[in-house]
């Protein structure tokens, strides 16, 4: 038995302000004291080492212990944070707080907002349950400091988490409202190594103010307007919130924008933390729109609309011309189309299209096709939405930065918006989406792409992978030499060091593969380009193509 871990332990104990992580710890330690393997094993990975700031700020499993999302550590967060501002913009900073409806989101806001208060700043408290877009579009619209969001996303019931935005005297004109990169998230990390235990921590729920109701009202009709129009849309839409907080904002904006024959999934029209009718509450996982594409069947629906748990993403599924089946468009297919309508809309604001650099290759030629720039930046969306003179962002895991003026960031809402007002522009056309994908497939070639990851349960498999490719990488992917390896941990004029590594085949494909910043995966990223004429797109082609590049990949890593 480990003496140290239990002290260290008992210490968590003794600082913990929360009486049910204070109890569960307790009797995980009764627990290993009596000889128990299982909860020995249990504590040791709840005390392997602090949450740190990863893709997504902090996040983990909901309970107690320095590795989990708990009140404590939700404490020294934003006590870390807080003093980062107080040392670097000076008195008073405002911090806008906001949250979703997952387990512990209510008691995560409440602590932070005290902390906040009492080390002199201003917490600004959103309502309750609100989409992670609405956090950051108060940050700008309020010209707050910093803005906190707590929020796991699409993560498994099991977790929540902590994401950190930067705006007003925390940040520059193409970084506000934006969430943190380096430096600041290593200067926020080391103040939040500096905080005492949480129980020593002040609290005050004096000067906590709430945000005006005006600014959410705000953010609706802004997204709304995003159509163009009010008059009652031709189009029949499919709607899942996926047991989230984006149900009630999304049939509003939707209402206000003049769609008005819109369907929603009852079973997953509430926000749920328990997420019972999927077992990932990802939109892109197999089976989480299942229920959707039922309804869409039933109603003859022409577009169905999935965001996941905080709305900040969106997935799209369309009925096919050939035989009416439907098909959920990948995230690059979503990308290249919102990616063609921001190219073509010069009424928008800047004149550049970005996209992470695992995110399709056919955005840049979108781009050069419209007379517009682009920019492939590090995936995430702290890289993507601070490009300078930004029109329209994504990246492939379905998320899209339709609006930058407004929000900083990936936001499912005025996607969606973007994407019901497309399908009635095609409506009257007589077109689809499939017609418009067919277009650009002719016009740029057939980009086709698709995902391989290895989830693991033991995180020093994926950083093994990674050193074997870095010691042999393949010589040949799907019968096509490689004729580029590049590591991009080495960094280039383009882009920063990050841990991954490209290859590019003499036929154009190109894998990409890096570790997951936000779970336990090894995200490998395939892209193959077809040439495409005037008749049939050449779809069973690349997905041919892909399967080959999968297994040898599947190959190469040794999984």
């Amino acid at each position: 038995m480990n003496g140290t871990l239990i002290a260290q332990a008992r210490e968590w104990i003794g600082q913990d302000p929360d009486p049910q992580t204070r109890d569960e710890l307790t009797a995980l330690i009764n627990r290993a004291e009596n000889g128990d393997d299982q909860a020995v094993a249990d504590l040791e990975s709840r005390f392997a080492g602090p949450l740190t700031f990863g893709t997504a700020g902090l996040r983990g499993a909901v309970g107690a212990g320095q590795t989990r999302m708990n009140t404590a550590v939700v404490t020294q967060a934003t006590a870390g944070l807080t003093r980062y501002l107080l040392d670097t913009v000076g008195e008073r900073p405002r911090i806008v707080i906001g949250c979703d409806a997952r387990r512990g989101s209510h008691e995560f806001r409440t602590a932070a907002a005290q902390v906040v208060a009492a080390a002199g700043a201003v917490p600004m408290l959103l309502p309750e349950q609100l989409p992670t877009p609405v956090t950051a579009y108060a940050v700008r619209a309020l010209n707050a400091d910093a803005g906190v969001m707590v929020t796991a996303s699409h993560n498994p019931p099991a977790d929540n988490g902590y994401k950190v935005y930067l705006g007003g005297r925390a940040a520059d004109g193409d970084g506000c409202g934006v969430q943190i990169v380096p430096p600041a998230d290593a200067e926020i990390a080391r103040r939040i190594a500096e905080t005492p235990g949480a129980g020593a921590i002040p609290l005050s729920e004096d000067g906590i103010e709430e945000v005006p109701m005006q600014v959410v009202e705000d953010y609706v009709t802004r997204a709304a307007a995003l159509r163009g129009s009010t008059q009652p849309a031709a189009a029949r839409i499919i709607l899942t919130p996926m047991h989230g907080v984006g149900g009630a904002t999304a049939q509003e904006v939707l209402r206000r924008a003049g769609f008005t024959d819109v369907h929603i999934v009852a079973e997953q029209a509430d926000p749920d933390p328990t997420f019972p009718t999927v077992p990932f509450p990802n939109p892109e996982e197999p089976g989480a729109i299942d229920l959707a594409l039922r309804l869409a069947a039933d109603v003859d629906a022409h577009v169905v609309i999935a965001l996941d748990p905080d709305a900040d993403r969106c997935s799209v599924a369309i009925p096919l011309r050939a035989d009416g089946t439907w098909r959920q468009l990948t995230g690059d297919e979503i990308g290249a189309i919102l990616g063609e309508q921001a190219a073509a809309d010069a009424s928008r604001e800047g004149d550049t299209l970005a996209c992470s650099i695992v995110s399709s290759r056919l955005l840049a030629r979108i781009a050069a096709a419209h007379g517009l720039r682009h920019a492939a930046t590090l995936t995430g969306f702290k890289w993507i939405a601070r490009t300078p003179d930004l029109r329209f962002g994504y990246e492939e895991a379905i998320g899209y930065c339709t609006d930058p003026t407004a929000v900083r960031d990936k936001d499912g809402i005025t996607a969606m918006v973007r994407i019901a007002s497309l399908v009635e522009d095609l409506l009257a056309q007589g077109r689809t989406l499939e017609d418009l994908l067919d277009d650009l497939a002719r016009a740029h070639g057939l980009h086709a792409t698709a995902p391989l990851s290895f989830r693991v349960t033991d995180l020093s498999l994926i950083s093994d992978a990674m050193a074997r490719l870095r010691a042999q990488a393949p010589v040949e992917l799907a019968g096509s030499p490689v004729v580029e390896a590049r590591d991009l941990a080495e960094g280039s004029p383009e882009l920063p060091p990050t841990d991954g590594l490209l290859y590019l085949t003499d036929a154009g494909d190109r894998v990409i593969v890096r570790p997951s910043g936000t779970e336990p995966k090894l995200k490998c990223y395939l892209e193959v380009v077809l040439p495409c004429g005037q008749g049939d797109i050449p779809h069973a082609d690349a997905a041919a193509r892909l399967e080959r590049i999968k297994a040898d990949m599947t190959r190469a890593l040794a999984f």
